[in-house]
């Protein structure tokens, strides 16, 4: 048997299909896209149907040599790039680079890298879907489009640098609307009567709510009214008027989609977008797992689907079946609906292979890549298991003409919650043993005063679950959507917060006003079904790119005569310039913002933005601070140089070596996450413990 070439994307994933694959394979890797759009020049011939000029991209003519000369050598060639839109593209691009016949069965898919998944393919390959192809390339050249006609608008008008795309534009609308009404919200005061009674012992009372008044709603808007409530209430007596106990069964949510994961790994981790992407990736594309070997964790991590193979689904069932019992088994198999609107090209987000199980494979996997695994293992068995089962009491207690309640619960089965819980309602206080005509005893009753609240500011996790919402992006697209708007400084992230900056409002404004379409949410969701259309065949790329180009190219020829210049002045700061007295102003440069002169070009004095730690430097005593390289790598230093040279390129914290007595550093290592080390060499101590 001749060679075969087989090529995939990153180095890791081939590195773990060599593993599978016999002596007659070779397996390559291009680093994502081989060929793209010039970035120099806008690479459409607008005037010949939107043909796209194609040219490799600088820095993969080694990688394509490479490629070349391997597929020369091979009887067959399998492009296993990834399987979606952009993996098709890919694919389709390495075909014409490498002179392959596209209509020859060389494309391979795999939705988890397995050994039994790609031999699977390996004997299956297809050929290129061309419809997949134009959609990507419809995206592609829509967004060339958009950036490249807009964002040099806002380099004359604004700012050199900056940038207006199609889905970070919509992204950054809503940002911005969001923060316009929490400032124009207006909070409205109201009261609620709150308490604790109890029957016998005061160790037994439980908490209730005022709910009615002469069978209606109650609604109690300041303290006055309130106060007169209190003191009927307290004339009167706390009767139970009725028990009511039902039985509330809770079923497991579905398995994770890509943006279910991303909010659900912030809630529960703390992980951004960007963070949770990054390590799904590793655990797709495979870790050498002790006793297991080189395998991939977890199936494709961009989906948004809620389909579950049945394979897949009847291995969980038996390791559920033989490790927690017939009980925790459904009675019927689980199928989950997909959304509205969803592609459906791939599988829910699950554990390849459910006998690795989180602690199995803990050893192997770096701190990061831990949390997640579990979180998605654990996600995943629970959505095949039986429902939640509990007990659900509502005490309604009369006092005159005014109805209180009380409400406990108790789990009599935990089903799927005994591997994964998504809320805390479980944990309700169970309530004492009480009949019907129970007179009650206050412990306490008040009234408490409260304001309406606006809306709340956008998370990553939030603002992804509003994107889903309203079908603006793919998968693929949420975490690098939110890395553009905070790179390009159009929002700051406080306090995990997304907060829209004055120069995110002021290229808002400029494109919500003479570019309406490209944000209008509407239109964006539209485009999106526009983009599934010409995948499935039933839309053609050109004719698609067309209908947004006329308003776009009309949209430019006005906004260039009616944009004024917009000048953003500088934030002036209390730091006075050593050399002429004035005050500094924040200026932003390529690597971050930095301290600068007004008076340039007569004073050309600049400084870096330095954070002081609550360290003390361990040789002269001053505050350590954090500083920025040339290059724009932080590293921390001595407040006191250039007199004091203490400089590490760790984080120091406030604590010794407890061996040679150096200050420790915070440090990350794939085996053991982030921990403290001593950064001197002689010196190998190492703790977990970041406290």
């Amino acid at each position: 048997m001749g060679q075969k070439l087989v090529i995939v994307e990153s180095p890791a994933k081939a590195k773990t299909i060599k593993k599978y694959l016999g002596k007659n394979f070779v397996v390559e890797a291009t680093m994502g896209h081989v060929r793209d759009l010039p970035k120099s020049q806008l690479g459409v011939d607008i005037e010949n149907d939107f043909e796209p000029k194609y040219i490799t991209i600088r820095g993969k003519g080694d990688v394509l040599s490479t490629l070349r000369k391997a597929a020369k050598k091979s009887d067959k060639v399998y492009l296993a790039t990834d399987p979606d839109r952009e993996g098709e593209a890919i694919s389709w691009h390495l075909a014409k680079a490498l002179k392959i016949d596209e209509n020859e069965k060389i494309r391979i898919e795999f939705n988890e890298v397995t050994k039994t998944a790609v031999k699977n393919a390996i004997k299956n390959p297809r050929e290129i879907r061309e419809n997949v192809v134009n959609a990507q390339q419809a995206r592609r050249i829509l967004d060339r489009l958009v950036g490249y006609e807009i964002s040099p608008i806002l380099w004359r008008k604004i700012k050199w640098g900056l940038s207006a795309g199609r889905v970070q534009s919509a992204a950054l609308k809503i940002i911005c609307d969001r923060d316009e009404e929490i400032k124009a919200f207006e909070p409205k005061e109201y009261w609620t009567i709150e308490g604790a009674v109890y029957k016998d012992k005061k160790k037994d009372s439980f908490q209730i709510k005022l709910a009615q008044k002469n069978g209606k709603k109650i609604e109690l808007n300041d303290e006055k009214e309130t106060n007169e409530v209190l003191k009927n209430l307290n004339e009167g007596k706390y009767i139970i008027d009725e028990i009511k106990t039902s039985k509330k069964e809770k079923a497991p949510a579905a398995p994770f989609t890509t943006s279910s994961l991303q909010q659900e790994a912030y809630r529960k981790l703390g992980y951004s977008t960007k963070r949770t992407m990054s390590n799904a990736q590793k655990l797709y594309e495979g870790i050498d797992i002790k006793g297991f070997g080189t395998v991939g964790l977890i199936t494709y991590m961009r989906t948004d689907s809620v389909r579950i193979s049945n394979e897949a689904q009847d291995a969980a069932l038996e390791f559920i079946k033989e490790n927690l019992g017939d009980e925790y088994i459904p009675q019927e198999k689980r199928i989950y609906k997909t959304k509205k609107n969803t592609q459906d090209a791939h599988e829910a987000i699950r554990a390849s292979n459910v006998q690795i199980t989180p602690e199995i494979a803990k050893d192997s996997l770096s701190r990061d890549e831990y949390k997640l695994y579990n979180l998605i293992w654990q996600r995943f068995m629970a959505s095949q298991m039986s429902n939640c089962v509990m007990d659900n009491t509502t005490v309604n207690i009369k006092n005159g003409e005014y109805l209180l309640k009380a409400r406990g619960s108790v789990i009599l089965f935990d089903g799927f919650t005994k591997i994964y819980s998504t809320s805390e309602d479980e944990k309700k206080k169970l309530l004492p043993k009480l009949t019907k005509d129970d007179i009650l005893n206050v412990e306490n009753i008040e009234g408490i005063q409260h304001f309406t609240q606006p809306p709340a500011k956008f998370s990553e996790a939030s603002l992804v679950k509003t994107l889903e919402e309203n079908g603006i992006g793919r998968p693929s697209t949420y975490a690098p959507t939110i890395s553009t708007l905070l790179g390009r400084k159009y929002v700051e992230r406080e306090k995990k917060i997304l907060q829209p900056t004055e120069l995110g409002e002021i290229v808002n404004n400029i494109v919500s006003e003479y570019f309406k379409f490209i944000v209008d949410i509407d239109f964006t969701a539209e485009l999106e079904s526009k983009l599934d259309s010409i995948e499935e065949g039933t839309a053609e790329w050109r004719k698609t790119v067309a209908t947004l180009y006329e308003p776009l190219k009309e949209a430019i020829e006005i906004a260039e005569k009616e944009i004024a210049k917009i000048t953003i002045e500088d934030k002036v700061t209390d730091i006075l310039c050593d050399k002429c007295g004035r005050n500094m102003v924040i200026k932003q440069g390529r690597f971050g913002e930095f301290l600068a002169c007004p008076g340039y070009p007569e004073c050309k004095n600049t400084k870096a933005i330095t954070k002081e730690l609550d360290v003390n430097c361990p040789l002269c005593g001053n505050t350590i601070v954090e500083k920025r390289s040339k290059k724009g790598k932080t590293f921390y230093g001595c407040s006191n140089y250039p007199e004091c040279n203490y400089v590490s390129w760790y984080e120091p914290v406030n604590k010794p070596c407890p061996q040679c007595g150096e200050l420790l550093v915070k440090r990350y290592s794939k085996k053991s996450g982030e921990h403290l080390s001593c950064p001197n060499k002689e010196c190998d101590y190492t703790e977990k413990d970041m406290n």
